[in-house]
């Protein structure tokens, strides 16, 4: 049977501040999915909460992974059961070189028991991996040497970002806004490198306002959201429709939630 990441009537609060409204989504490995809106209407809280982030209270509804409920469960632990996200600004890591990091978390996430101060992959194995890796990406070795994220620019950041998916290979990816700040160039290097990391075997929610990052990964399913709930679903073609057109017609569609989208603004614009 086919693995799924199921989100049923998921409700999420931000400092007690309600943003997503029952969202509902199922995505199955091997599929891949993109997640549209506009500024504001909940992408980023959706993945966010589905990691497991602190900050972002789940106050209804449940977050299912391969048939095991995961709404208890710590932002590690979640990764380990094979969840990645890829953020819209990485965090940096001063001190700390990308190889290293790469390793600690590929060995967690292959060894989901290990204890602290377990063996790690042996170093051969990993650094053959990690090469074989980066030769695909088009990432130089050097990289590997530089610390996380501590310096980069935009476009290193999110192939830092795409290398860490690489070789972590979860069962279900996030990619929040991986074209976000990125020249076209680079969103077509990105496009095609989850394209070819993506194998079939992962299951891919891309959250996205533009269709570059869609180029080589047309999605099997499109969902979209407009005031903190999924409104519309459908195929790539409605992709195509919101890049063509924009959202007026999905606002005019879904008077509710678009009224809910002009409040949360007003609440944001307040505070």
């Amino acid at each position: 049977m086919t693995e799924t990441l199921k989100i049923e009537n998921l409700h999420v609060s931000v400092e007690d501040k309600p943003i997503l409204h029952g969202v509902n989504m199922k995505i199955a490995r091997g599929e891949t999915h993109a997640l549209m809106g506009p500024n504001g209407s909940g992408k980023s809280t959706l993945g966010l909460a589905v990691m497991g982030h602190p900050g972002y209270q789940v106050t209804q509804g449940s977050i299912e992974l391969a048939g095991e409920m995961i709404g208890e469960l710590a932002p590690d632990e979640r990764a380990r059961r094979g969840l990645f996200m890829a953020f819209q600004r990485p965090m940096a890591i001063p001190g700390v070189k990308m190889a290293d990091f790469l390793r600690h978390a590929t060995t967690n996430v292959r060894q989901p028991d290990r204890k602290e101060g377990e063996e790690l992959i042996p170093m051969r194995q990993f650094r053959k991996e990690l090469r074989e890796k980066m030769e695909q990406l088009k990432i130089d070795t050097e990289f590997a040497r530089r610390y996380v994220n501590d310096g980069f620019s935009g476009g290193e950041m999110k192939r830092a970002e795409i290398l860490q998916l690489a070789m972590l290979q979860p069962r279900f990816a996030i990619l929040d806004e991986t074209d976000s700040g990125l020249d076209a160039d680079a969103v077509r290097l990105a496009s095609q490198s989850i394209a070819a990391i993506g194998g079939g075997e992962m299951g891919i929610l891309i959250i996205t306002h533009h269709e570059r990052l869609l180029e080589h990964n047309r999605p099997d399913v499109t969902h979209v959201m407009l005031g903190g709930r999924i409104v519309e679903t459908g195929g790539a073609e409605l992709a195509d429709e919101l890049h063509r057109d924009g959202f007026d017609r999905i606002r005019a569609d879904h008077p509710e939630a678009a009224e809910q989208e002009q409040a949360m603004m007003l609440k944001e614009a307040v505070n």
